[in-house]
């Protein structure tokens, strides 16, 4: 393709990045403002809900929940469906009640695969946190977050409660915020881990390239499992020819994420998928345009696509598919003109999301029938390979990766939750991946058990309240509802999360919209861009 001139939307954002600079670092959250949550309470009563307690557990109901600071302390029948519910029944003088009779209760979201924005496209990790907690997300892992001082004060400041966000988990890439450089030998790589599990690192995530060599990468595996160090890996191509899926697992790996790794780990006579000869790694539509095309190249359902299943399990490898992240990859339309763009992308991100070719995951520099065909092909065999993977007991988690690819915080994790239920998951299972599974994936490294993702007493005070039933239908939970017709022939918006708890704080999700709403309309304002949209 011959180099022409900048486009007139590649000028237009030029010119309003020009207006607007980008800032030059991440900011951390403001403190928690007066107003900004209810909690936590000495007492606090969730009144008459369904409950999803996110063990595959089918829904029971009317409870009353029961929570003391930041735990749930009992989960009380309050009476039968089809009956009214019994007037002054205990705990009584509860500090604050939340009215959830015709509602629904499950565990908060862990989401296994996230990232915080950054100075160029989201520069106030406020809006990505709000963004989450209103999508009911009360967990994340960060892999990474941010940068490893700002993700380690994050994650004190979460942990106290002195900031509105989910809890935070640190997964930093080897080397990151030490001060004796790069990693260069296997030495130097459990040098780090151990430094890393002193001072606020919870885990590790593996790229397998650049210095990340096979020997360094299984150096820092193994010291990993010593310090009770958590592992994730996003096998990229450069690495996989030498260390796939299946060895990683082998050498200890914790979590997969994304799909890399897997199908070359199946491979017929072969090692490395069927590149073509002008393949170039850093061409990136090259790159996701021929990540899809190994979709022919393995057979589902034969002995080998069993075998390796088996064999993972067996290791007790987590997979976390981010399914979400790379499906505008077979429908970009969709994706690019999701109707929450307008309301709740800020315009710097909208910016990002556009096509170049020196931008991470901006690869559709002319993205064809034939590339959304091939991915649609890919994601038929991936589902099946992740619903097999569950149905011989493997775990799944669910993870979003949002910020990249026209995929938005909070958003892209309710879409994932839909892609789960397309690969074949039952609603109640992707609950459970979705909560209990995540929270499981978190604490094993330190062999302790979890204390969150599931409704039960004992456990930390993390819900998601919904005005609707999620199991049957996903698509409420997304921040701006669902279009349904009602019975009296008027189009009516439903859904979206009520109330999100995270360690006995009760948020008010409509009013974390609003707040991410005035974010976004103030910087349109900053930009000389038309309110209410693009």
């Amino acid at each position: 393709m011959l180099a022409t001139a900048p486009s007139v939307a590649s000028a237009q954002a030029q010119a309003q990045t020009q207006a607007a600079p980008a800032r030059a670092s991440l900011n951390p959250a403001p403190a928690r403002r007066a107003g900004e949550g209810y909690g936590p309470y000495p007492l606090m009563v969730v009144r008459g809900a369904m409950l999803i307690d996110g063990t595959g557990a089918p829904p029971m109901g009317p409870v009353d929940i029961v929570i003391e600071n930041d735990k749930i302390t009992d989960i009380i029948q309050a009476g039968w469906p089809g009956l009214p519910e019994r007037e002054g029944r205990p705990p009584l003088n509860a500090a604050h009640e939340i009215d959830a009779r015709g509602m629904y209760v499950m565990p908060g979201f862990v989401d296994a695969h996230a990232h915080g924005g950054s100075p160029q496209k989201a520069p106030d990790l406020e809006y990505v946190y709000k963004l989450w907690l209103a999508h009911g997300v009360t967990t994340v892992r960060g892999v990474s977050l941010a940068p490893h001082d700002i993700a380690v004060s994050e994650k004190a400041r979460s942990a106290r409660g002195e900031i509105v966000a989910p809890r935070i988990y640190n997964y930093q890439t080897i080397g990151s915020g030490w001060s004796r450089g790069r990693i260069r030998n296997p030495e130097m790589a459990r040098e780090w881990v151990r430094w890393g599990a002193a001072n606020g690192v919870d885990g590790i995530k593996f790229f397998l390239r650049g210095d990340e060599t096979p020997e360094v990468v299984l150096a820092a595996l193994d010291e990993a499992k010593k310090v009770g160090m958590g592992t994730v890996a996003h096998i990229a191509q450069p690495g996989v020819a030498q260390l796939n899926a299946e060895q990683l697992a082998a050498a200890g790996l914790g979590t997969i994420t994304h799909f890399y790794g897997h199908f070359e780990s199946l491979l017929g006579g072969r090692t490395i998928q069927n590149y073509p000869t002008d393949y170039n790694f850093y061409d990136e539509q090259k790159r996701f345009g021929e990540a899809a095309e190994i979709w022919d190249e393995v057979e589902p359902g034969s002995p080998q696509w069993y075998a390796y299943l088996e064999a993972q399990k067996e290791a007790g490898v987590v997979f976390d598919p981010t399914m979400t992240i790379y499906a505008a990859s077979r429908d970009l339309m969709k994706a690019r003109n999701a109707p929450w763009h307008q309301t709740y992308t800020l315009p710097t991100l909208a910016d990002y999301f556009q096509s170049t070719r020196d931008n991470h995951g901006s690869y559709f520099f002319d993205w064809t029938t034939s590339n959304e065909v091939a991915w649609r092909r890919f994601y038929e065999r991936f589902m099946r390979l992740l619903n097999d993977y569950k149905k011989v007991g493997g775990r799944v988690t669910v993870g979003s990766d949002s910020g990249f690819i026209w995929k938005l915080y909070g958003f892209g994790y309710v879409e994932e939750l839909e892609l789960l239920q397309e690969a074949g998951f039952h609603p109640l299972e992707i609950v459970r991946a979705a909560t209990m599974d995540g929270a499981m994936t978190l604490a094993e490294p330190t062999g302790k058990a979890p204390t969150f993702g599931i409704v039960r007493p004992g456990m930390s005070a993390d819900l998601v309240i919904t005005t609707e039933n999620p199991l049957a239908n996903f698509k409420t939970l997304y921040g701006t509802g669902h279009e349904r017709l009602s019975p009296e022939n008027r189009i009516e918006t439903v859904g979206g999360v009520r109330w999100t708890v995270a360690r006995g704080v009760a948020y008010d999700a409509p009013a974390l919209l609003a707040d991410v709403r005035a974010m976004v309309e103030r910087q349109k304002a900053e930009r000389g861009e038309a309110q209410g949209g693009r």
